[in-house]
């Protein structure tokens, strides 16, 4: 299809504006990711993190609680979720993250499990100090291919306005 001109129209995907947020709606982040122990490994290497549960398969095995498995490195698990969130609520539209709280790994992730995101909006406010950008808060969800939460994190964004 095209336009008057005979030009086919042209869409580029971006996140919401400040306006586009509904405060208490989910948003479903899909396709999910399933995490391999290439990633793990390259994320804690790249991290600098040396914890054993990450990188030492034979230490980990002697140790309870996960059967022998590896754990996947958290901070992997909830920099996923938040980058699965990108393209649907921030790619263009983001102007700054503004902070992380409320943080939890309630259960574990291991080597081939996939993790799907969701992320609601729990407020949103025009800001004070910066016209044409307003604060969203958001509760980014993890969960396995279970339907397990494996994380989760409150976060603090500041956004563009569309109509400033």
């Amino acid at each position: 299809m095209s336009d008057a001109a005979g030009a086919a129209p042209r869409i580029t995907q971006r996140g919401l504006w400040f306006e586009e947020f509904a405060v208490g709606t989910v948003y479903e982040h899909r396709p999910g990711r399933t995490l391999t122990e290439t990633d793990n490994v390259l994320f804690t290497t790249l991290t600098m993190n040396t914890q054993a549960l990450h990188l030492d398969a034979a230490w980990a095995a002697s140790q309870p609680g996960f059967d022998g498995q590896r754990l996947i490195n958290s901070m992997l698990t909830l920099s996923t979720i938040v980058g699965l969130s990108v393209a649907q609520l921030t790619q263009g539209t983001l102007v700054a993250n503004l902070g992380f709280t409320d943080i939890a790994f309630p259960a574990p992730m291991f080597a081939g499990d996939t993790l799907y995101a969701e992320t609601e909006c729990t407020g949103k406010r025009r800001s004070k100090s910066r016209p044409g950008e307003g604060v969203v808060s958001l509760t980014h969800l993890g969960r396995n291919q279970h339907g397990v939460v494996v994380a989760r994190a409150s976060r603090s964004t500041l956004v563009r306005l569309c109509g400033d």
